[in-house]
């Protein structure tokens, strides 16, 4: 049994900061390093450690003296998956940013080959039966989990992901443009 474990819990719905200091001293450190591994940076780990034991007083008395130590790692867990997620959304709206600025530094004809490419994609996102082109949309440009489209649209999770691996395969192969072997057809012996 820990210090942590002795001591009582506030009446105004916060878990008293003495206990949180005691859980702080018993499992901080260990909480620490859980972190490291799973972010990588020191920073991030300082920054998901201070959350944890934010939400801990916040919402710690709703948990069980027993199950503190299981709680407070579920909740560093979910903390640093919520952080990942959110530097992952950042990373693609840098890629985006990226991209769209590469064709600034390109020659003159970038703007015309980007317009085309674009009106490429939304030809072959036209062509697509409604179900899987909504499932398209919603993933790509909504940048909805699958798990939510389905739930939007009242299907089974695998229906929404076969949805987006149809329409993934017909999009490949409609913007891949002429196989090899028309490219062999249409040469001259």
């Amino acid at each position: 049994m820990s210090a942590a474990d002795n001591l009582p819990s506030m009446e105004t719905g916060h878990l008293d900061p003495s206990i949180v200091a005691a859980l702080y001293v018993d499992h901080g450190e260990e909480l620490r390093r859980f972190l490291l591994g799973i972010l990588r940076d020191g920073q991030l780990t300082s920054d998901v450690l201070q959350a944890t034991f934010v939400k801990m007083v916040q919402r710690g008395h709703e948990t069980r003296e027993d199950s503190r130590k299981a709680w407070l790692f579920r909740l560093a867990y979910n903390e640093a998956m919520a952080v990942r997620r959110r530097e992952g959304v950042g990373d693609r709206v840098l890629r985006r940013v990226a991209w769209h600025s590469n064709g600034a530094a390109g020659g003159a004809d970038e703007p015309l080959l980007r317009l085309e490419a674009v009106q490429s994609v939304r030809d072959a996102l036209e062509e697509l039966p409604p179900e899987q082109r909504q499932v398209v949309r919603m993933r790509t440009y909504e940048e909805k989990t699958f798990a939510t489209i389905a739930k939007e649209l009242k299907i089974p999770l695998g229906t929404a992901l076969g949805r987006m691996r149809a329409a993934t395969m017909k999009l490949r192969a409609r913007l891949a443009g002429p196989t090899t072997d028309d490219n062999r057809e249409n040469e001259s012996p």
